[in-house]
């Protein structure tokens, strides 16, 4: 059975590193000792702790820079987390960029090729789904002319129909995206609805508070890196707008 365990995480990352200069070392570092150069971190989660289950659809809220898109990559395997255990059991099909793997000069065919393989597509599975993609897409001719020729709502809509053409285990969804006009709006709706039925876990993250707690069955809310809240989207939505209300305090 598909399963999410992230258990007391911890993940920093380097910021920038500040350089001194000549100046500053000789008219300070002389005399207080001060480094060349030292790094400076982002404690981006700070022991958190979740387990999901087959069947959940968990939202995640919180203000910007609050760990939510830190936490789906960590649990991708993208980020390193420096303390804590990290167990993940199924295929994960991950949303972040859905235009990465795009070859400019390469056709639309020939990039569905490519995209559908960086997804982990064999080979036969792409055969068998090449001429749906293409018409979901509606590119009709342009699908035969490099995606250097494409508009960006084109390769939009070619990057949007090749994601959700997978059946993933565990999808991870970073905030939500619309493409092309209102009638095709409506069919990538659908699309993405179909797609999200497909999947044993969702975990997604988003601002429309609506829609996650509309269509998920678990929330959690995340406050600078740390995990405020874990439980019915209504209840721990609410406990994030009552908080969004407060004066924000100083991250460390």
């Amino acid at each position: 059975m598909a399963s999410i365990v992230l258990d007391k995480i911890d993940l920093e990352y380097p910021l920038r590193d500040q350089q001194i200069s000549l100046k500053e070392y000789l008219l300070k570092g002389v005399f207080r000792k001060r480094l060349l150069k030292r790094a400076t971190f982002v404690h981006a989660l700070r022991g958190v702790s979740v387990t999901i289950g087959e069947g959940e659809r968990v939202g995640i809220v919180g203000h910007n820079g609050a760990g939510k898109s830190t936490i789906l990559k960590t649990i991708a395997g993208i980020y390193p987390i420096k303390r804590g255990q990290r167990a993940v059991d199924g295929s994960i099909c991950s949303l972040f960029d859905i235009m990465l793997g795009f070859e400019p000069e390469a056709s639309g065919w020939e990039n569905i090729h490519f995209r559908s393989y960086l997804q982990g597509a064999a080979p036969a599975q792409v055969k068998e789904k090449l001429q749906e993609i293409g018409d979901f897409t509606e590119l009709g001719e342009f699908l035969d002319l490099p995606v250097r020729c494409y508009s960006s709502g084109m390769a939009m809509r070619l990057a949007f129909a090749i994601a959700t053409s997978t059946e993933p285990e565990i999808l991870l969804l970073d905030e939500f995206f619309a493409t092309g006009d209102l009638a095709f709006q409506k069919k990538a709706e659908e699309r993405m609805r179909a797609f999200l039925d497909r999947a044993k876990i969702v975990v997604m993250v988003g601002h429309n508070l609506e829609y996650l707690r509309k269509n998920c069955t678990r929330a959690l809310w995340l406050d600078h890196g740390q995990l405020r809240a874990d439980g019915p989207p209504p209840d721990v939505i609410q406990q994030y707008i009552d908080s969004a209300a407060q004066p924000q305090r100083v991250a460390a």
